[in-house]
């Protein structure tokens, strides 16, 4: 369903959001098929659209276009880990860059909007280091929506709590895929709470 919403988007340049239609009752090979056709009707869409396409977004980016191929992209990534937690046994890596990418769009992404429930009424700081990609993003929580800066330029402001582990622990875990203690947690754990406990995009 939501790669057949996506598709949407990019092929009819719908300018505010639109819904998504309902998913038939399928089961099997036909659901695997339906799930097969849909993801090439995205994949098609998105190497045939105009760079200078126009359409409805989700939180700004560069263009429409890449918006949605980086979307689509962390999407299927992390409903594949549900299928495969699901299925059992190990998970399919997931590369350190992707990952990366994927942690910057969910804290400078999702939870840069006003629909993001990570609030506090005193103002905390979580800081997440990657610690293979040497990347730092630095995550000032309030009363309103969080303000992520990633890089060094907000190192000199001191964290309340630190999350450090490879881009892909950091992936999973910031999406709730994994428990907070998949990755390494210094100082105040509650602040890390209030991510675990609020953060989850849903969809609406």
């Amino acid at each position: 369903m939501m790669h057949r919403w996506a598709a949407a988007f990019v092929t009819e340049g719908h300018r505010t959001r639109h819904p998504a239609h309902e998913e038939p009752s399928l089961d099997g090979d036909a659901l695997f098929d339906r799930y097969a056709e849909g993801h090439r009707l995205l994949v098609d869409a998105l190497r045939a659209a105009p760079a200078d396409l126009e359409c409805w977004t989700v939180f700004p980016s560069l263009s429409p276009p890449a918006f949605w191929s980086r979307r689509q992209a962390h999407e299927t990534r992390v409903h594949r880990v549900d299928a495969e937690s699901a299925r059992g046994g190990p998970l399919t890596p997931v590369a350190a860059a992707h990952a990366t990418d994927g942690v910057d769009e969910l804290l400078a992404g999702f939870h840069a909007r006003t629909k993001s429930r990570v609030r506090t009424r005193s103002p905390r700081v979580l800081r997440v280091r990657a610690l293979d990609t040497e990347t730092v993003w630095t995550v000032r929580l309030s009363d309103r929506p969080p303000v992520t800066v990633r890089g060094t330029a907000a190192l000199d402001t001191p964290a309340d709590c630190t999350l450090s582990g490879t881009a892909e622990e950091l992936f999973l875990v910031l999406w709730n895929r994994l428990p907070l203690s998949s990755v390494d947690m210094s100082g105040d754990p509650a602040v890390a709470g209030l991510w675990e406990e609020n953060s989850a995009v849903v969809w609406s």
